[in-house]
């Protein structure tokens, strides 16, 4: 297997620090590392030279926060990586960032790295190596591998509990393609069959000329008489669409997505389809199908004017065969496996990716701090969801039925009242509980001593509104507080002019974007902003970068330090919490800084004030 990417502008800086980076998609299905620190040798080898050989010693290390690897200059000053690329081949980062490097296992600690200049490659292999991710490996590198197999797996389902994010991990895959019209959606359910999924013939209407008994047109006023007529033709669905489209453009890929797959029956789905999930090494359907003479029949028009040689029974319409670049993507919830289970022949011919359970994040990477908002008072959500899914497993012994951070929507890092009791205790009175008894301690109800239960009926008034009450009776018994220190809340919004503790009324929950783009709050634009600026500026040191930023000239303490000025302002504070009132932002060059997120609205609005008004490319307004 061989992994292609294409150069960042880090990998041909000529500043030291951070070089390449993989990101864990890479590492879990290329590299396979399981400790921290990983030591490896790349057999450094170059298309253009083929006579430049060079071992060199790299040491990638993981980053805990993002869960990538990145690859530094070398501690023991050995000659590393980017010391190959810059001084061995002569690279430029303003002349060769349009060029690739592929990398192949040797073993478990040789890698062959390949040095890739752009002109040697097909340009239909542009648009996909553009998307740097796992790519397909253009014909003119088979002297690299003999048999060159994509990295990408052809078929994963996506499983886990509901509100993982597993329609969101599909559709981070493949927006780019989605984009270009390269992708299908349908969704499984209980009456879903072969004919819904792959297509059959269905009634339609028709306008057609009238005509009398003399079979001569009728016509009024001049003009045709037309009547609607039933008639039946073949109508495609999810399947061949996705079929069709990837066998007339087999340079970019194409994706059928399925969701909730264990909803409807696979077998029936399927039908014989089920045989074309056998891929070989080429990625083709290794076994082909026949085709009944209806879908021949539609097959042989959707390819009239599609060149396909190397596989003429499929332009004729006569077998069916799954290119290898019609990928399929499904999910599943956990929760659900017991409606249609599938059998183990059909699992096995997917590949199968776990989502597990944690915090959400946006579409920046940035850690979201949902609410539970109940009149003045706010929980948090994602310790709710931590909470109750360790009584979810002590009850049921399954993780099945647990909460992922998405299971319900929030407007605007808020999740009301009303959602929480409508969807959440919905889901676990009805769901999760109902077989086991409302015994444990979490639903006790001693403020009712006729029923010192607390039953899902309990949520309600007499006049349909939310009791209020009973709900935050649940969320006690969970052992759950409202958040009303500074240290309950990521974004500080606690805090007064002088960076003290509140009141928890009327709090500011403005959210705001940069250059149009996202939705953050006060602490986190301004991480953000700086993190923008930093990929713009990658040659700045830390010392550079506080210069640049404390120009601005913001009031807001401790505003932008140094690693070493932040680590001593720490040993001599009195405050035990002063680390909770800075984030850390690592430079591309591997330097550190740290920036304060102590911001009240007066605060925010000069720091975005001073920020529009230099002119570094970063807008930032309130959403």
């Amino acid at each position: 297997m061989i992994y292609i990417s294409k150069f960042r502008s880090n990998d041909l800086n000529p500043s030291k620090g951070k070089q390449i980076e993989f990101n864990k998609t890479v590492i879990d299905n290329f590299f396979e590392f399981t400790d921290r620190e990983h030591i490896v040798t790349f057999e450094c080898l170059s298309i253009l030279h083929t006579d430049i050989k060079e071992n060199i010693r790299v040491e990638l290390k993981l980053s805990p926060s993002r869960g990538d690897y990145k690859i530094y200059q070398n501690s023991d000053g050995s000659k590393d990586l980017k010391d190959y690329f810059l001084e061995t081949l002569h690279l430029k980062s303003d002349e060769n960032l349009g060029d690739y490097f592929a990398i192949k296992k040797k073993n478990s600690a040789i890698y062959i790295l390949y040095y890739i200049p752009k002109s040697t490659l097909f340009s239909n292999f542009f648009s996909i190596a553009s998307s740097d991710q796992f790519l397909f490996i253009p014909e003119d590198l088979e002297k690299i591998e003999e048999k060159p197999e994509t990295l990408i797996p052809r078929q994963i389902i996506y499983y886990g509990a509901p509100g993982t994010g597993k329609s969101h991990s599909v559709k981070r895959e493949i927006e780019e393609w989605e984009k270009k019209g390269r992708v299908v959606r349908t969704t499984f359910h209980p009456d879903s069959d072969y004919s819904t999924f792959v297509g059959a013939y269905k009634p339609t209407t028709e306008s057609v000329q009238r005509y009398d008994i003399y079979n001569k047109p009728i016509t009024k006023d001049g003009q045709p008489v037309m009547e609607q007529v039933i008639t039946y033709e073949f109508v495609a669905q999810a399947f061949l669409h996705a079929y069709i489209n990837a066998w007339k453009n087999r340079e970019e890929p194409e994706f059928l997505i399925i969701e909730e797959i264990n909803r409807g029956n696979c077998a029936q789905i399927f039908g014989d389809l089920f045989q074309l999930l056998d891929r070989g090494d080429d990625g083709y359907s290794e076994y082909s199908v026949r085709a009944d003479k209806d879908l021949q029949k539609h097959l042989t028009n959707a390819f009239a004017d599609v060149v396909l040689d190397d596989y003429p029974k499929v332009k004729s319409g006569e077998v069916l065969i799954l290119p290898k670049n019609l990928y399929l993507r499904a999910t599943m919830n956990t929760s659900d496996q017991s409606l249609f289970p599938i059998d183990s022949a059909f699992k096995r011919r997917w590949d199968w990716k776990y989502i597990p359970i944690a915090k959400g994040k946006d579409n920046d990477g940035v850690e979201l701090n949902w609410m539970i908002v109940i009149d003045d008072k706010r929980y948090d959500w994602w310790t709710f969801v931590k909470t109750i899914n360790k009584h979810v497993f002590d009850t049921t012994n399954s993780e099945d039925k647990q909460l992922g951070f998405f299971f319900c929507k929030a407007k605007g890092d808020i999740i009301d009242v009303e959602t929480f009791v409508s969807k959440v205790v919905f889901y676990l009175w009805n769901d999760v509980f109902k077989d086991f008894g409302f015994d444990a301690p979490i639903f006790v109800d001693k403020e009712d001593e006729t029923n010192p239960k607390l039953s899902f009926d309990k949520f309600y008034n007499i006049d349909g509104k939310i009791n209020k009450s009973k709900v935050i009776l649940f969320l006690t018994n969970l052992g759950l507080t409202p958040l009303t220190s500074l240290e309950d809340s990521d974004t500080n919004e606690f805090l007064d002019e002088d960076g003290n503790a509140k009141d928890t009324i009327n709090k500011d929950f403005s959210k705001y974007s940069i250059n149009e783009v996202g939705s953050y709050s006060k602490g986190k634009v301004v991480q953000q902003a700086v993190e923008m600026y930093a990929k713009t500026h990658p040659d700045m040191s830390a010392e550079q970068f506080v210069e640049r930023w404390m120009g601005l000239k913001v009031n807001v303490p401790n505003f932008i330090e140094s690693k070493a000025t932040y680590e001593a302002r720490v040993m001599q504070s009195k405050d035990i919490r002063v680390h909770e009132k800075a984030k850390s932002v690592t430079l591309p060059n591997g330097d550190i800084i740290y920036i304060s997120n102590q911001y009240t609205p007066s605060r925010i609005n000069e720091f975005i004030s001073k920020v529009n008004a230099a002119n570094w490319g970063i807008t930032i307004k309130k959403v």
